[in-house]
């Protein structure tokens, strides 16, 4: 059996002041359920991380069941983190793969910017082993990331000027992107001196605090998008069980399985969305899933070969850090500009038209990990 995506939806990413959490999971369901009018849904699967804790709301599938009058179907909400979206999508595939249902609906969605920044961080950090000396420590994600960065520094050639590169390649891929949460340019030596967020991350490194909400609906009915491969890995929770800080195995074995399950290499993928919630880990994916030499993804940066028109352009929307990241959305996201990319009209199209695409979702510091890899019939 296999699976095919129908139809994508999206919000604008970034300060949706007006809107309630139900109201961009809402609209981003309607849009994508618009297209695929000709398919009956089975059920609803919603990724989200802090309904509950940010917005005061639970229960998320049952109501876009009944408000979007979908019938008495069964709907489920999955966290999973940063990575709920792609475990949300996953879990939308294996349910259709198991011959239970037929189509079903798959939304993320996150409401964030209402909040002070410091709570969203303690929501945040609860992705993170809160039982443990790192936590009483004060350790964070920015935190974690900055020790990541500062080691791959000291392992290899790279400094900060290959992360800001990296970053300025996000913000300007962001800017053909109208969904984007920014839309303002930057120059190489604003993100190079900006404020510091933990050394040696600044703003431009870090990915945002973002509203907004994805879709995507999934049929065994064909359709012109076939999902080849969906693969999840889980990886240590806690900084002191990594055996090499430049590792997040996580990633590397869900790709690895993805890459099985499709019958597929890393140099067969055309273009590629990475979880970069910071420009740190961009640069530690591009390795993990084999795009390049471990170690060797700073000097991929340096030579433009992630670009639009470079050899494996990566986060053509923007990535988390210019696109955006509401939390629970992100993983659904990457789908959403992923067939865009396939079927021809994506921002940022490329100049030859994909056949292969891979998404890779992260959550916590690399507890989880989903890939999912696409194909255009």
């Amino acid at each position: 059996m296999t699976v095919y995506v129908h139809s994508v939806s999206m919000t604008k990413f970034g300060n949706s002041e007006n809107a309630s959490l139900k109201d961009l999971m809402l609209a981003a369901s309607r849009d994508a359920l618009d297209e695929a009018r000709e398919l009956k849904m089975d059920a609803v699967f919603v990724g989200n991380y802090m309904g509950g804790s940010l917005a005061n709301q639970e229960i998320l599938g049952a109501i876009v069941a009944n408000d979007l009058g979908l019938g008495h179907i069964p709907t489920a909400k999955l966290e999973g983190a940063c990575a709920s979206g792609g475990i949300a999508l996953r879990q939308g595939i294996l349910s259709i793969l198991s011959g239970e249902y037929e189509s079903v609906l798959v939304v993320g969605v996150e409401k964030m910017k209402h909040a002070p920044t410091a709570t969203v961080t303690q929501f945040i950090n609860s992705a993170m082993d809160q039982t443990t000396n790192e936590r009483y420590a004060g350790l964070t994600f920015p935190g974690f990331f900055g020790v990541v960065a500062n080691r791959y520094f000291y392992e290899t050639g790279a400094n900060k000027s290959h992360l800001a590169k990296l970053a300025l390649k996000n913000r300007e891929n962001a800017l053909q992107n109208p969904l984007a949460q920014f839309q303002k340019s930057a120059t190489l030596e604003e993100i190079m001196n900006a404020r510091i967020i933990t050394d040696p991350l600044g703003l431009f490194d870090c990915s945002p605090i973002t509203d907004g909400a994805a879709a995507v609906v999934l049929s065994r009915k064909p359709s012109d998008i076939k999902i080849l491969a969906s693969a999840q890995a889980s990886g240590p929770t806690m900084m002191q069980d990594a055996i090499d800080l430049l590792s997040l195995p996580a990633i590397r074995i869900s790709g690895q399985q993805a890459y099985e399950k499709a019958g597929v290499g890393p140099e067969d993928i055309d273009v590629v969305e990475i979880h970069d919630c910071f420009s740190i880990s961009e640069m530690l994916a591009i390795e993990e899933l084999g795009f390049f030499p471990k170690l060797e993804g700073w000097l991929a940066i340096e030579q433009g070969k992630t670009q639009v028109n470079g050899e494996k352009p990566v986060n053509t929307s923007g990535g988390l850090l210019s696109r955006g990241h509401p939390i629970g959305a992100t993983g659904v996201a990457q789908f959403y500009q992923l067939v865009h990319q396939l079927r021809g009209h994506a921002p940022n199209q490329l100049e030859k038209r994909p056949k292969l695409a891979l998404a890779q979702n992260l959550g916590g510091t690399g507890s989880y990990s989903v890939v999912h890899i696409l194909e255009r019939v």
